[in-house]
């Protein structure tokens, strides 16, 4: 099963474009993220740049329209994520958990939908798109 574990800091929406993280917390970080690769179950990881030097695409009658960060909304944004895979709902927690996070940061946990749990008429409509080949 893989799922995300998505990194929420709290206050990070208002960080100046630029913001970079503290070298203790990054050391700690690196530190974390190389048991992910020891134990097998890091897929992917990335940090992401503040939202003010993001951008945003929004659909409105068939029409793009872009908008520049910051956005004034946003209560919580995503600072970084890493995709693991794991046996369980559980086991991901339990790497969550172990993350040396700061007080002000969150870690959701989501699985990823796989094509098997789709029900068979959405799998028959991805047909071969990269979707469908999972």
């Amino acid at each position: 099963m893989r799922f995300m574990m998505l990194m929420i800091p709290k206050g990070y929406e208002k960080a100046a474009p630029g913001a970079m993280p503290d070298a203790k917390a990054v050391a700690a970080m690196a530190k974390y993220n190389e048991s992910l690769v020891q134990a097998g179950v890091l897929l992917a990881l990335d940090g992401l740049h503040p939202p003010s030097m993001g951008a945003r695409v929004s659909f409105s009658g068939g029409k793009a329209k872009v908008t520049d960060g910051p956005f004034s909304e946003a209560k919580e944004v995503l600072g970084g994520y890493w995709m693991i895979q794991v046996k369980s709902r559980e086991e991901a927690i339990e790497w969550a958990s172990r993350c040396p996070a700061s007080d002000n940061e969150i870690i959701e946990v989501r699985q990823v939908q796989e094509m098997s749990d789709l029900p068979a008429d959405v799998q028959q409509a991805a047909g071969s798109s990269r979707l469908g080949k999972q």
